[in-house]
């Protein structure tokens, strides 16, 4: 075997002369993998994660890919912890290289004792912490393809951090037994082949994972919480054209809605998707489509066509990093302001912004009982992180599911109408109506502005009516809009406010600041906008000053808070970060404690 480049270990291996130190215990830890697009490192980040969830600690991985399919600088983050995490660790455990640009780019996020593993048949490194292994070549040699270099480094942070062999062994099996028999075997040699060449060099057992106690967890993403949602919410029409980061809905539905009788449909463009919804839900199904920025833009017409015909939808937005195509695999929250003012004129639409797996999968249930019962869009609005970042997350439950399909005109009802008016003036703003087709029902919807039976109208009178009567519901239902989540110390006078992903780094930067002696309270924010003042106003009277975290360059939240709360002005600050990023909890702790 090649003997490792580099064998310096940053911990001792000794208590006192000829006497073994023990490993170092893990109970919160953090592996990054990096190299380029292709060398498998979201390969290496998904099967750790599987062997953390199998020792029962709570999981969240996150990756940084380039938008393209081969090439390019790709890194992933794995944590496990004892504690629930929805965030990425501060400082990283142990770095896996398979190219250089991967130890300069992860190298400043390295603990003090972390340690380096890298590729040394790719490269050299001379850094005291870095220990080679000829990877490519080892594999290359004995299994016959260099590409399952990611296996045997596997196999090597598992003899590195005292992973259990039988369990390693366990979910190579999970992992690759859907393959073909032949990709198995190879993947259990180059197994065999990491841990081997690491068991040579010395260095097995210098870490300790613990074991957890988060029992009958799942690994999932947001994207997939979305999908499962609209099954069990009884969606049973999707139009989609793929696009990072929202494809998976698509793609996880395509597998899903078939058994249940629904359909999905891949549009030639998002105009295209836009329209197919909007015709499917006229005609009784419940639907939704998703995008993200571009995408979005591309439908903000037929968004509006869909508010002022009263025609309920729902779209998922995966904010990415824009405008223009941007930086499609980055996270952002940046859509915000365009979705609170959606296109031309004014119509109704609520934003909703799930945090949490679980809030995915409720809040897309709530936005279809919503937009069915209101007759209007409902935006779901995510966040990259949110979209693809794997985390561990109990299974999703069934119970307090409930279906709303709206005011719908029964049979005996509509028969003692004089005339069925799709539009009706009523006090709440809901017409009740029936899906086309119902004999006695005949109707007209339109964008065009309309009288009650949706016939066009430029009538000023009926203008200021029909206005009152779609905007109204913006007030009205307000009451069952998804209520915030609140943590922390009630009688915290400092105050912080977030939305989507950045729940988990401000939870985190709670729990330091509480280390310091400062007591906080978060708002959760989980409806957007409207802007909830019923709940966000006691809120900021209850704290001297607020600052709202958020991943975009001029505060679209804070604004709109601002807009529509201008009595709070002076007590909001804004904490922001546009790089393409997560925010880790320490970037949160600094702004406040530094200013």
């Amino acid at each position: 075997m090649t003997t490792p480049a580099s064998r310096t270990i940053p911990i001792p291996v000794e208590t006192g002369p000829g006497e073994p130190r023990a490993p170092r215990e893990l109970a919160d830890l953090a592996v990054t993998i990096g190299g380029q697009g292709g060398d498998g490192t979201l390969t290496v980040s998904d099967l750790l994660g599987r062997y953390f969830r199998l020792r029962h600690l709570y999981v969240y991985m996150s990756r940084n890919v380039l938008s393209r399919i081969r090439g390019g600088h790709a890194d992933a983050c794995v944590r496990a912890s004892r504690e629930p995490t929805a965030a990425i660790k501060p400082q990283v455990d142990v770095l896996v290289a398979f190219d250089p640009e991967a130890v300069e780019a992860g190298r400043g996020d390295l603990g003090p004792d972390g340690t380096i593993i890298y590729d040394s048949s790719v490269f050299h490194s001379d850094l005291p912490n870095a220990i080679g292994f000829p990877f490519a070549t080892l594999v290359g040699g004995q299994v016959g393809q260099p590409i399952y270099k990611n296996t045997a480094a596997y196999g090597a942070l598992s003899v590195l951090m005292g992973f259990d062999a039988a369990l390693t062994r366990t979910v190579i099996e999970s992992r690759f037994q859907r393959r073909s028999p032949e990709a198995l075997e190879k993947n259990l040699k180059a197994l065999e082949i990491g841990r081997k060449a690491a068991l040579d060099a010395g260095i097995a057992d210098r870490y300790r994972v613990v074991e957890g106690e988060a029992k009958g967890q799942v690994l999932t993403i947001g994207n997939q919480a979305v999908a499962m949602g609209f099954v069990v919410g009884g969606g049973r029409f999707f139009a989609g054209y793929p696009i990072t980061p929202a494809t998976e809905i698509m793609e996880y539905l395509m597998r899903y809605l078939p058994p249940f009788h629904g359909v999905v449909r891949q549009a030639e463009d998002e105009l295209a998707a836009i329209n197919m919804v909007i015709g499917a839900s006229y005609a009784g199904a419940r639907v939704m489509t998703s995008t993200s920025g571009p995408g979005l833009s591309l439908m903000t017409e037929g968004i509006g066509h869909a508010g002022t015909a009263e025609v309920p939808i729902v779209v998922v937005d995966c904010q990415r990093v824009g405008p223009s195509t941007g930086e499609p695999t980055r996270h952002e929250q940046s859509d915000l302001t365009h979705l609170a003012h959606l296109g031309h004129g004014e119509y109704p639409r609520f934003i909703l912004a799930p945090g949490t797996i679980e809030d995915c999968f409720r809040l897309t249930i709530d936005a279809l009982n919503l937009a069915e019962k209101w007759r209007l869009p409902v935006i779901l609005l995510l966040d990259q992180a949110l979209s693809q970042n794997t985390v561990t997350s109990p299974p999703l439950e069934l119970e307090g599911v409930r279906v709303d399909r709206g005011r719908r005109l029964s049979p005996e009802a509509l028969a003692q109408l004089s005339a069925y008016k799709y539009y009706q003036f009523t006090e709440d703003g809901i017409s009740p109506n029936v899906p086309p087709g119902t004999p006695g029902a005949l109707a007209q919807v339109t964008g065009n502005e309309h009288d009650e039976f949706g016939h066009v109208s430029v009538n000023p009178v009926n203008r200021v009516k029909m206005m009152h009567k779609r905007m109204g519901k913006m007030e009205l239902a307000g009451p069952e809009l998804p209520p915030p989540r609140l943590f922390g110390r009630p009688e915290a006078r400092l105050g912080l406010v977030g939305f989507g992903s950045t729940i988990g780094p401000i939870r985190e930067a709670q729990q330091l600041l509480e280390a310091r002696g400062v007591a906080t309270r978060f708002y959760q924010a989980r409806t957007l906008w409207p802007v909830p003042k019923e709940s966000l106003g006691p809120f900021l009277d209850s704290v001297d000053v607020a600052y709202v975290v958020e991943h975009n360059y001029t505060g679209q939240f804070a604004g709109l808070i601002r807009e529509t709360m201008p009595a709070y002005h002076a007590k909001l600050r804004s904490i922001l970060k546009y790089d393409g990023l997560s925010f880790r909890s320490p970037e949160i702790v600094r702004h406040i404690t530094e200013g």
